[in-house]
């Protein structure tokens, strides 16, 4: 049996679709993966540099990655080691 993956809207602003960007959530209508901004927040880096680095989004994109990764945690989550080996 062949499981296809269709596009999943995750709220206005984001879109999983496997086609883009190998399913990662990504802005609507952008190549832009949403850890990418989550990735600069956790840097920072200013909504004014966010905003800098990708044109295309608005403060409410933004808000809407925050919003995306709080309900990741708040629900149905799986815990993954996002830190290196620590060697002893």
């Amino acid at each position: 049996m062949m499981f296809i993956m269709k596009a999943i809207i995750l709220n206005q602003y984001i879109v999983a679709d496997p086609k883009i960007c190998h399913g990662k959530p990504t802005f609507a209508g952008t190549r832009i993966m949403v850890w990418q901004v989550l990735e600069m927040l956790a840097a920072r880096e200013t909504q004014e540099n966010i905003s800098k680095a990708f044109p295309s989004l608005e403060k409410e994109h933004i808000k809407a990655a925050l919003d995306y990764a709080s309900s990741i945690t708040r629900e149905g989550y799986v815990i993954i080691n996002t830190q290196n080996a620590i060697s002893s």
